[in-house]
Parts: structure tokens; C-alpha cells; sequence
């Protein structure tokens, strides 16, 4: 990197996005050079806060500036897409949190921009960094769980009183989190889809995005695997702690995604007497897999109290300890080290699940082909 050996990272978004600033300031051979939110006194606390000198409102000035490597955006979804895109044309390297885009043509666009550029592009997910999934992913490596029959992933919250973006929202449209792990498993796309809705919504919060279903569930098939599996989403209007889950069904060994909060997973092993199948088991932590300083990061938040953390870090458990395992799988990436995961096309195929089985459950069921770029 010309003028610092350092990747110097610009945080788009300072709400769920000021989780991330320590773990960069912690990490060998990264630095925080700049930071950027529309509101100057927030961005100014935040500066403050942190100690970074470098501050913008606008966008623009981000990618104006040569001293700036990478931008890492946390802004509301519907500016995902043309950010990722400006700032890959501006030759840099790109981090987004979920999900990459809202459409299908901008899935495209982002996958194009990436291959011009020549830059690293990473859709930030967290389940696929969580410790759970970690935990599943090392057992099926070993061969514990035997081969793979059936996938579940699940994700249900309750979105009253977020910013008024996410009113109405699709529930398939912000689906990376349960559809990510069923596909990151078996390291293979997803080929087509089904979903139906059910239920309904609040009727004032219909109008904003056309969807009026409590819950969207889709079964999707895996290409070249015979494994299908089956996503569920809800947003509003329905009674659920959230969760995050993620099942798999293996011939030898099955993983259960705990149903409370608090819980410890339940592994079924075949072939035992039936009351001695099911087990719960303590999920371990995997901060061995990262460099030394940001270690920490995987067990607590950035902030030491509670009101200061983001909704978002506070309703998922913290995201599994997933925080600084995404900012080393982006840094490494960035670095030629490892590909980054997700890459941009598989950040489109694990978006467009989503975006598609919303297109199909507003078509009552019909099957839906995902596209590739």
C-alpha cells in the first residue's frame, strides 16, 4: 500500500458500524483512517471517542481520498448497492454488511464492479463466522456428521421500533443470515427457489414495500448437491424471542440449533437407544483461529455497557463472536492471503435467495431460477 504498510480502513456508518472500530485499531497491519456518518455531532462523538482525526459526512470525500484502502459500509440497506459500487469503480477494496443488494440487477452490478476493479469485495455475514456455525462446520470437516441430508436455517425478529427504513420490509429480503449457513457448508450455490408467504402484517406497514406477509418460508434447491434446504424469516407482527438458527442433518450426527436463548444446541447421534440420541453440547469458542490482539473480540462487544451497544449486536447475542473473524477473513482477503468469504458472487447467490423467494412468494409459490453472473 503506497505510503503505509497498514490496509487503511475508512467505517461507513457509525451505529452497528462503531462495533468494528477497536477490533481494526487492534488488529496487526490495519488502521482506522477515516470514518464517515451524515451527522456531524455523532460523527464527531465517535471521533472523539476513538481518536480519529480523519472525519467525513459525505461519501464522496471517502473516496476522493488516496490515503483510504478500503471502505467497510454499515449503511442503511437500500444504500448498499451504490455504495459497494462507487467505491469498487473508486479502486477500493469493499465490505458490506447484509445483505449486498435489494435486487437482483444490482447483485449483477456489484459482481461486475468487482471484476473490473479487481478488488476485494466481502459481504460482511455474520452466521457463517459464529461460533455455532463454526462448531457444525468442524465437525462435518471431520466427518462427524457423515453425509449431509438436510438444511435449516431460520431467522426471526421483531423490527418495532427500528428506523423507519425497515417498516414493511420483505422478510426474504434480509435473509443472508439463515440462508448463508446452508450454503457455506457444503461451499456450493444455490440453483432455484420456492417460498410462500403466511399471515399478515400490520396493515399500515404494508404500503412502503407492497409485502404483506408475517413470514416468508422457501425451500431451496443446492446446486450440484442432492441436499435442498428450507429458510424461515419474520420481521413483524409475530410472537418470537429472535433467533438465529441453523440445523443440519447428517447420517451419522445432526446439529439442533438451541430454541432459546441461553440454551446449549442438541447434537442426535444415530444409532444409540432412542433416550440416549439426543445431547445438548457447550458450542467452544474458535478466537484460537485469529491473531493474538483481537482474540477478545469474540466474547464481548466493543462497548463496556449495555445501552451503548447496537440493537442489532444486543438482539443477536453479539453475533456469535463473529465481529473479528469477519474483519481477519476481509483483511486477509485484502492481503491475497485467503478468498474472501463470501466473495462477491457467492455475496449475490446468497443475497438473491432471498430477493427471488420474496419474487415467488408474492407469485403464490412459483419457482423461481437464480440467476449467475
Amino acid at each position: 500500500m503506497a505510503n503505509s504498510p497498514n490496509i487503511r480502513v475508512a467505517i461507513i456508518g457509525l451505529g452497528f458500524g462503531a462495533e468494528f472500530i477497536p477490533i481494526y485499531q487492534s488488529y496487526p497491519g490495519a488502521e482506522i483512517a477515516a470514518i464517515c456518518r451524515r451527522s456531524t455531532k455523532e460523527l464527531d462523538e465517535c471521533g472523539d471517542r476513538w481518536k480519529i482525526q480523519k472525519r467525513y459526512t459525505r461519501f464522496e470525500e471517502v473516496l476522493n481520498d488516496p490515503e483510504i484502502d478500503a471502505v467497510h459500509i454499515n449503511s442503511p440497506i437500500q444504500d448498499h448497492a451504490p455504495q459497494s459500487i462507487a467505491a469498487l469503480k473508486a479502486g477500493k477494496h469493499v465490505a458490506c454488511t447484509v445483505p449486498m443488494a435489494t435486487s437482483v440487477e444490482d447483485c449483477r452490478a456489484i459482481v461486475e464492479a468487482q471484476r473490473a476493479s479487481g478488488k476485494v469485495y466481502m459481504m460482511m455475514e455474520t452466521v457463517v463466522y459464529s461460533r455455532e456455525y463454526l462448531f457444525v462446520k468442524d465437525l462435518y470437516d471431520k466427518g462427524e456428521l457423515g453425509r449431509i441430508q438436510f438444511l435449516r436455517g431460520s431467522h426471526q425478529q421483531d423490527m418495532e421500533g427500528w428506523p423507519g427504513y425497515w417498516e414493511g420490509l420483505p422478510p426474504m429480503h434480509y435473509a443472508t443470515h439463515c440462508v448463508s449457513p446452508c450454503l457455506a457448508i457444503l461451499g456450493k450455490h444455490a440453483e432455484h427457489v420456492v417460498c410462500h408467504g403466511s399471515g399478515r402484517i400490520d396493515e399500515k406497514l404494508i404500503p412502503k414495500y407492497g409485502s404483506p406477509f408475517a413470514i416468508e418460508s422457501a425451500t431451496f434447491k443446492i446446486r450440484d448437491s442432492d441436499v435442498c434446504a428450507e429458510v424461515t424469516r419474520s420481521l413483524f407482527d409475530t410472537a418470537r424471542q429472535y433467533r438465529e438458527s441453523f440445523d443440519a442433518y447428517g447420517s451419522k450426527k445432526s446439529f439442533e440449533w438451541q430454541q432459546v436463548d441461553g440454551e446449549e444446541p442438541v447434537i442426535h447421534t444415530r444409532g444409540l437407544a432412542e433416550p440416549e440420541i439426543p445431547k445438548r453440547v457447550p458450542v467452544p469458542d474458535f478466537a484460537h483461529l485469529l491473531p493474538e490482539p483481537i482474540q477478545r473480540f469474540t466474547t464481548k462487544g466493543v462497548y463496556d455497557a449495555d445501552d451503548e451497544q447496537h440493537l442489532s449486536f444486543t438482539q443477536g447475542g453479539g453475533h456469535g463472536g463473529s465481529h473479528p473473524h469477519l474483519v481477519h477473513a476481509w483483511l486477509s482477503a485484502i492481503r491475497g492471503e485467503r478468498p474472501a468469504l463470501p466473495d462477491a458472487e457467492t455475496s449475490a447467490n446468497w443475497t438473491m435467495v432471498g430477493l427471488l423467494a420474496h419474487e415467488s412468494a408474492m407469485a403464490g409459490g412459483e419457482k423461481k431460477v437464480i440467476p449467475t453472473f
